[in-house]
């Protein structure tokens, strides 16, 4: 049986834990012809958070949950220029008939109401372009931090490639690019291990995450192994050999982390450290899911995609971790695409929206966030 003093610090590590994934947002929405334009009324829980932001190709507007999600029909009817709406990724979407603008948008008594109209494409466009909120409100606070982690740098260059591509290099400009677009979408803050050319400890890495309370860990690499090509995605476990092989490589520094939980016995902190890794590990993996479902649409994948292996910058046990292998600067192929920019912009427009994805259904993440952070 639990001591009296180990059975409270249990709680009070319980209750520093995110809420449970019910958390609910958006639980109901009417769209009704007004005039030419669309009348949008939407439910909201008590003290949530929305956003409204445009994208195009098809044109569209995306209701977002910033910590919950939508809750309500899985479609709508819709009017004007609403063609419909429909539930995805924790969002309400309205697809358009063409471009729109958002006119008089508020929120009164646990109802989001707006009116979307028709507007010039060019408005619509630039809408779109500038990344911004069409509107937002709901209750304060910050947004989930997600740590980015530009592997190696300083004096480890990482994998040197056929051309002399350094690794460090690669993914610092990679993690740069991801970050501009991360922060374009008003739904994340980021953080990065590095910023510049110098070396950070593996369990510095790890550290960095793990006292900000990140939401989210994703490593940025571009290692090597003889004839591989593709991009892959890795989640804290044993693995196969071909995985043990990279993370042995990347482990030199391997500092081993740990549950910070002094204040209660050994006995509560392993029953709280096995509970938190499992939430952790179901968070990795989903999040690995999404990487390769938005990578697959973008560059050519390693087989057998989503692996794990032992990767020291994968053991924070309370935040979910990714490492991205965006290729191998060993095959030239992967090589010559990793050294362009415009490649680069596209792996990390897959991986924003692999990013805004796991956010959009971890209602936790935003309320795991610690202000100030990052």
């Amino acid at each position: 049986m639990l001591r009296r003093r180990g059975l409270a610090g249990l709680l009070a590590a319980f209750a520093a834990l995110p809420p449970p994934r019910g958390a609910e947002a958006g639980t109901g929405a009417t769209i009704v012809a007004s005039g030419g334009a669309a009348r949008l009324a939407v439910t909201l829980s008590p003290g949530a958070r929305w956003r409204i932001m445009a994208e195009d190709d098809p044109p569209r507007l995306i209701i977002d949950f910033p910590g919950a999600g939508w809750r309500g029909p899985a479609r709508l009817a819709g009017a004007g220029p609403v063609r419909a709406g429909r539930a995805a990724n924790g969002q309400l979407v309205l697809d358009l008939t063409g471009p729109v603008q958002l006119r008089n948008a508020a929120e009164a008594d646990g109802r989001l109401t707006a009116e979307i109209a028709p507007a010039p494409a060019a408005a619509f466009a630039r809408a779109v372009a500038s990344g911004r909120p069409l509107a937002e409100g709901g209750r304060t606070g910050a947004l989930p931090l997600v740590v980015l982690d530009p592997g190696h740098g300083g004096r480890d260059p990482g994998t040197i490639g056929g051309k002399g591509t350094q690794e460090k290099h690669i993914v610092l400009a990679a993690a740069q690019e991801l970050k501009r677009q991360l922060e374009a979408t008003g739904r994340c803050r980021v953080a990065m291990t590095r910023s510049n050319d110098r070396f950070i400890p593996l369990g510095d890495r790890v550290a960095f995450a793990r006292q900000r309370n990140a939401a989210l860990f994703v490593s940025l690499h571009a290692d090597s192994a003889p004839g591989a090509r593709g991009a892959s995605v890795y989640t804290l476990g044993d693995g196969d050999a071909f995985a043990a092989a990279l993370a042995t490589r990347e482990n030199r520094a391997d500092i081993a982390g740990g549950l910070r939980s002094s204040s209660v016995s050994p006995e509560v902190q392993a029953i709280l450290l096995s509970l938190m890794r499992q939430e952790t590990r179901a968070g990795s993996e989903r999040m690995a899911r999404l990487v390769v479902n938005e990578l697959g649409d973008t560059v050519p994948l390693l087989p057998n995609t989503h692996r794990e292996a032992g990767f020291v910058v994968l053991k924070a046990p309370e935040v979910p971790s990714v490492l991205v292998e965006m290729g191998f600067l060993s095959h030239p192929l992967d090589e010559d695409a990793l050294r362009r920019p415009d490649h680069r912009a596209k792996v990390a427009r897959a991986l924003t929206r692999a990013v805004t994805g796991w956010l959009a259904r971890t209602p936790g993440a935003a309320l795991a966030a610690a202000p100030g952070a990052g």
